[in-house]
C-alpha cells in the first residue's frame, strides 16, 4: 500500500515537472506577445536582397542611410545586434535595434529620423542597389514588414515582404533614368484586442505589419525636419550629385566635350533628410494565428498545380508499380517455377532436349530391341538418359550466386558515403514531418536550417553504425579510418566548399558571408559532437553487431562479365532510370526554386504537397532500381554496388540541369559572384540530394539482391 502510495506522488510529481516544462518551453510563433496602450514597440532592421543577385547586405551597412544613434527605443539600445540562430546566421540576416519609435495606439503623422550626407561614391552605391531592386527587410513583433498588393478583381488581399529602397523613373527631357530614393516611410501596424486574460487587461497583439515608401525632395521642409506635404504630390529625392569637370577642363581646355565623372572624390555631397509616419488601424478580421497566412495567400491560385504534381506523381509511380510487379513475378517463376529450379529452390541440371521429330542417336539404336523389352522400359528411356547428357542451362541472374555478393571496389569508400546518406535520409525525414506538423514555419526564421543542421548531427550516431556495419560486410579491418572517413569525407568536402564560395563573398563585403565566429562554430559541431557520435555507433556497429548475411558464398574466382548492352555501360544506366524520378518531382520543383531564387519576398509553405511528391519521388526511386538492379543481373554484371547508388541518384544530374535552364529562362540574376552562388549552391544541393537517394538506392539493390539470393541454394 505504502509502494503504491510513494508510485502515485511520483506519478504527480512527474507530470507536474512536464506541465512547468511544457509552459516553460514555446515554439517561436506560438507565443503571443501582447501590448498595451503607450507601450513601446521595438523595430529592428534586418537586411537588404534582391531577385536579381544572391549578395545581401546589412541595412546599417548601406553608406547612405541613417547611421544608429545607440539611443535606447523600446529598451533596446540602436545598432545593438540581436541574438540569432544559425539558420538566421546562414542565411545572411543581421538584425539590429533601430532609432524608430513605435508607440502602441500612437498614430505619429510625420516623425524626424535624421539627415545624412553622402558624397558621391555613396550615390553610385545607391544607384547600384535601385538598378538591382533591392528590398528592405524590417521586423515588428516577428513580423516582417510587407508591401500590400490586392489581386485583380479586388476579392483577395496579400503581402510581399520587404519594401523597395527607391525606385528608377525615365526623364522625357533628358532621356536618361532618374534614380530616387525612399527617405519617407509610413508605417501601418494592424491589431486587435489579444486573447484571453491579456485581452481583458487591455492587451492587443500585432495581426500585420505594412510599409509604404515615398520619395521626397529635401526642399520645402518644417522647423522638425519633416516635409510640408507629407501624403500629396512632391518631387522625389533624386540621388544626383552633378559632375565635376573641372579637373578635365583644366586638362582638355579646347575641347568641346567633357564627359561626366561620378567618381571623382572630392567634396560635394548631397543630404538626404529621412522621415516617417506611423498609423495604428484595429482589424479584427484577422486572427493572431492567422497572420501570417496574407504571406501565403498570393499562392492559393498555384493549389490547382500542385494537385496536378501529385497527379502526375501517382501515374507515373503506377506505371513503374505495374512493371515492378512483373519483374518480381517472372523472378518468382523462375526460382519457384519450372525454370531451372525445383520446389525446394535448388537449382536443377536440366537436359537439353533434341530437335522436334528427332529421335537421339540412344533410341534410334535400341528401337530393334524393343520386343525383346518388358513394357514401359522405352518410355523410362525416353524421360531418363546418361549422365553426360546432363548439361547445366543455367543462364542470366542464376550465373551470378557465387559473385553477386563479392565486395565493390573502392568499397572503403562506398561505407562512409552511405553513412552519410543515412544521414541525410534521417534529416530530410524530420524535417518534412516537422514542417507538416506547422513546428517549422516563416515565423521560426532560420528554423528550417537550424533544425535540420541539428538533426544531422545527432544523426551521426546512424551514420556510424550503418557504416561500420556495411565496412565489416566487405571485409574490412580498420573501422576507426572508416570512423573518420564517415565524419569527414561528406561533410568536410561540403565545408571546404562553402568556405572557398565564403571568400568571394567576403570580398563584397555581404552578409551573405558567413562570419569566421560561425566558421569556427561549424568546425566546432563537425568535431566535438558529430565525430564524437560518429564514433559511438561505429563501435556499437563494428564490434557489438554481426555483419550482413548473405545467402551464398562468394566464389574465389571472380567470373568474367561478358560484353554488355549499350544501355547497361557507364552512366547510360544512371541518366535513362534517374529522369523517371525527375519527371515525378520537377513540377513541385519549379514552386521551391521560385521562392528560393525568383521571389525570395515569397515564402514557401506547402509543405504537404512537398511531403506527398517527395514520398511518391522515393517510392519511384526504389522502383526503378530495382527494374534497372534486374536488368543488370540478367546480362550477368555483378558489379551493382556502386551502380545501384548511380541509379537512384541519377535524377539529380537532371534536377541541375533544370536549374540551368531555369537560370536562363527565369532568372535576371547579374554579376559574376551571384552566378557562381548561384551554379555552386545548385550543385552543392543537387550532390546532396543524389547522395540521399542514392543511398536509397544502394538500399534497396541489396534488400533486392538478398532476397532474390536468399529464395535459391545455390553451391
Amino acid at each position: 500500500m505504502r509502494s503504491g502510495l510513494q508510485m502515485q506522488l511520483w506519478r504527480l510529481t512527474a507530470f507536474s515537472a512536464a506541465i512547468s516544462l511544457a509552459q516553460a518551453f514555446y515554439i517561436p510563433g506560438f507565443s503571443i506577445r501582447s501590448y498595451v496602450d503607450d507601450e513601446a514597440i521595438p523595430l529592428q532592421v534586418n537586411k537588404v536582397y534582391s531577385d536579381r543577385s544572391q549578395l545581401q547586405y546589412a541595412y546599417y551597412d548601406l553608406p547612405f542611410v541613417c547611421p544608429p544613434t545607440g539611443k535606447k527605443h523600446a529598451g533596446y539600445p540602436s545598432g545593438k545586434s540581436i541574438s540569432l540562430n544559425l539558420g538566421e546566421v546562414l542565411r545572411g540576416d543581421r538584425v539590429m535595434a533601430s532609432d524608430y519609435d513605435i508607440v502602441m495606439g500612437q498614430d505619429q503623422e510625420c516623425q524626424y529620423l535624421c539627415t545624412h550626407k553622402v558624397n558621391r561614391q555613396d550615390v553610385k552605391r545607391a544607384r547600384e542597389l535601385i538598378e538591382e531592386g533591392y528590398v528592405a527587410e524590417w521586423i515588428v513583433d516577428n513580423l516582417p514588414g510587407a508591401t500590400s498588393f490586392v489581386t485583380v478583381d479586388r476579392t483577395h488581399k496579400y503581402y510581399a515582404a520587404g519594401f523597395k529602397i527607391g525606385y528608377k523613373d525615365f526623364s522625357p527631357v533628358t532621356g536618361k533614368q532618374n534614380y530616387y530614393i525612399n527617405n519617407h516611410i509610413t508605417l501601418v501596424i494592424r491589431h486587435r484586442r489579444a486573447p484571453g486574460r491579456a485581452g481583458n487587461r487591455g492587451g492587443k497583439v500585432i495581426v500585420g505589419f505594412e510599409v509604404y515608401t515615398k520619395s521626397i525632395e529635401a526642399a520645402h521642409r518644417a522647423s522638425t525636419g519633416c516635409p510640408q506635404e507629407v501624403h500629396g504630390e512632391t518631387n522625389g529625392m533624386e540621388m544626383y550629385i552633378a559632375p565635376n569637370n573641372t579637373k578635365l577642363a583644366n586638362q582638355y581646355p579646347s575641347s568641346s566635350y567633357l564627359p561626366q565623372e561620378d567618381d571623382v572624390d572630392d567634396d560635394s555631397t548631397l543630404t538626404i533628410p529621412y522621415s516617417y509616419s506611423v498609423y495604428f488601424r484595429e482589424d479584427d478580421t484577422i486572427e493572431w494565428s492567422k497572420r501570417w497566412d496574407l504571406y501565403f495567400n498570393n499562392q492559393e491560385d498555384s493549389n490547382v498545380i500542385h494537385w496536378l504534381a501529385i497527379i502526375n506523381s501517382l501515374v507515373i509511380c503506377s506505371l513503374l508499380t505495374v512493371i515492378v510487379i512483373m519483374v518480381i513475378n517472372r523472378t518468382y517463376r523462375q526460382v519457384h517455377g519450372k525454370d531451372g529450379a525445383s520446389d525446394d529452390g535448388k537449382l536443377l541440371p536440366k537436359r537439353r532436349r533434341p530437335a522436334s521429330g528427332t529421335k537421339s542417336p540412344r533410341s534410334r539404336e535400341k528401337a530393334p530391341a524393343g520386343l525383346l523389352q518388358q513394357e514401359g522400359e522405352t518410355d523410362r528411356d525416353d524421360d531418363f538418359s546418361s549422365d553426360d547428357e546432363f548439361v547445366e542451362d543455367i543462364t542470366g541472374w542464376k550465373m551470378l550466386h557465387g559473385d553477386i555478393f563479392r565486395a565493390p571496389v573502392y568499397a572503403g569508400y562506398l561505407a562512409p558515403l552511405i553513412g552519410s546518406g543515412m544521414q541525410l535520409v534521417f534529416m530530410a525525414t524530420g524535417l518534412l514531418i516537422l514542417s507538416c506538423f506547422g513546428i517549422l514555419n516563416p515565423s521560426f526564421r532560420g528554423g528550417f536550417v537550424s533544425v535540420g543542421m541539428g538533426l544531422f548531427i545527432f544523426a551521426g550516431v546512424i551514420s556510424g553504425y550503418f557504416s561500420s556495419r556495411l565496412y565489416k560486410t566487405f571485409g574490412g579491418i580498420n573501422w576507426r579510418k572508416n570512423t573518420l572517413m564517415t565524419a569527414l569525407l561528406f561533410p568536410g568536402l561540403l565545408f571546404t566548399t562553402i568556405f572557398i564560395l565564403n571568400l568571394f563573398v567576403w570580398a563584397q563585403a555581404s552578409s551573405t558571408a558567413l562570419p569566421f565566429g560561425t566558421l569556427v562554430g561549424l568546425i566546432a559541431l563537425m568535431l566535438l559532437i558529430q565525430l564524437p557520435l560518429v564514433y559511438i555507433g561505429s563501435w556499437y556497429g563494428f564490434h557489438r553487431s554481426q555483419p550482413y548475411e548473405h545467402p551464398t558464398k562468394t566464389n574465389s574466382t571472380p567470373r568474367p562479365i561478358p560484353e554488355q548492352a549499350w544501355y547497361t555501360q557507364s552512366v547510360y544506366p544512371a541518366l535513362i532510370a534517374g529522369f523517371v524520378p525527375f519527371a515525378v518531382v520537377f513540377i513541385e520543383l519549379l514552386f521551391v526554386f521560385r521562392s528560393l531564387w525568383q521571389d525570395k519576398s515569397g515564402y514557401y509553405y506547402v509543405f504537404g504537397f512537398l511531403s506527398i511528391v517527395s514520398l511518391v519521388g522515393i517510392l519511384t526511386v526504389v522502383e526503378v532500381t530495382v527494374v534497372a538492379t534486374y536488368i543488370m543481373l540478367c546480362q550477368e554484371n555483378y558489379n551493382w554496388w556502386w551502380q545501384s547508388v548511380f541509379i537512384g541518384g541519377g535524377s539529380s544530374f537532371w534536377i541541375f540541369c533544370y536549374c540551368v535552364v531555369f537560370y536562363y529562362t527565369k532568372l535576371k540574376i547579374q554579376g559574376f559572384v551571384s552566378a557562381l552562388l548561384f551554379f555552386s549552391y545548385s550543385f552543392l544541393a543537387c550532390s546532396v540530394y543524389g547522395l540521399l537517394t542514392g543511398t536509397v538506392g544502394f538500399l534497396t539493390a541489396y534488400a533486392f539482391v538478398r532476397r532474390v539470393y536468399g529464395a535459391i541454394k545455390a553451391d
